[in-house]
């Protein structure tokens, strides 16, 4: 069976879904469609998409004669995920995507709100203030199935987390790819990041606009699409005498547009720049170990933007 040699590690909100999608235009590189597998961070509640390795593995299967790998953005969070990657591919190359820390938490709780499930609370500054309460089990979201995923300032305190892949995998297999020059040279990372993976470098992909920032209309209704009533699951059954596997495709086409439909692009309102330049203090001292661990200046993470 094939196996996947690189990971896309994370962090979350720092470009990983966008690199997944320019590698996976390349001829030589396969990565599957399905987003986020949470194989190897065992130590999480995630929704956990297969029962085995060979389950697993089976995701790659269309990937014959390519680099294969796959990008889950809990992986860098996760505790055990560098040491099960690494029993799993001791020669695997680690790709970690970073962002300024604030500006990630920000994007990663709208995220959440989008998402309908994950995250109630609507003020930024309070979901910030609940992480002590939430990490004893309070004033967690009923439907909320990853709890650790509202821990936004443990999500963001990046350098623990990159120590495990350097000290597992070392220097020469981990890439570090800063959000910023991701966003801003694009075309020079993709190439960088192609010659680390073994890739032709010289390959043109066509490189989209920024994600913008995404919003339901209703939040109620978000919630019924992602979780429809049994009774109405139920009804389909006899409205619909059709293989089973028929009507599931059915209802994720219905849920799809009704997605669309809820969904709105709008600018995120800009956080607010005492809660920033607060924020931007509080996390000096990890942007510091960071920036000495990967050796590369961090000084624009530590600028007061007021």
């Amino acid at each position: 069976m094939l196996q996947p040699s690189f990971f896309i590690v994370g962090a979350p909100k720092c470009g990983t879904t966008a690199l997944c999608k320019y590698l996976n235009r390349h001829p030589e590189v396969y990565i599957p469609t399905i987003k986020e597998l949470h194989f190897f961070d065992k130590d999480l509640k995630t929704k956990k998409k297969f029962k085995s390795l060979s389950d697993y593995l089976e995701i790659f299967s269309e990937g014959q004669g390519k680099i294969c790998g796959e990008g889950s953005p809990t992986y860098l969070y996760s505790k055990v995920a560098a040491k099960e990657i690494y029993e799993f591919n001791p020669a695997a190359k680690i790709i970690i995507m970073l962002r300024e820390p604030v500006e990630m938490m920000y994007s990663f709780h709208s995220q959440h709100l989008f998402n309908g499930s994950s995250e109630t609370v609507k003020d930024f500054e309070k979901a910030l203030d609940l992480e002590s309460k939430r990490k004893q089990g309070k004033q967690i979201p009923d439907r909320c199935i990853e709890p650790q995923i509202l821990f936004y300032r443990e999500f963001a305190s990046y350098t623990d987390q990159v120590k495990r892949y350097l000290d597992t995998f070392g220097e020469a297999q981990v890439k570090v790819i800063l959000f910023k020059n991701f966003t801003r040279n694009t075309a020079q990372v993709f190439r960088e990041t192609l010659e680390f993976l073994g890739a032709d470098p010289d390959f043109s992909a066509e490189f989209s606009t920024k994600n913008s920032n995404k919003q339901v209309r209703s939040s109620v209704l978000q919630t019924l699409i992602k979780y429809p009533p049994a009774k109405v699951l139920e009804f389909g059954k006899y409205l619909l005498p059709i293989p089973q596997s028929w009507r599931r495709a059915l209802l994720e086409n219905f849920k799809s547009g009704l997605k669309r439909f809820n969904t709105e692009r709008k600018p995120r309102p800009a956080l607010d720049p005492d809660l920033r330049y607060r924020l931007m203090k509080e996390f000096e001292p990890e942007v510091l170990r960071l920036e000495a661990l990967i050796e590369n200046d961090l000084s624009h993470w530590r600028q007061d933007s007021r």
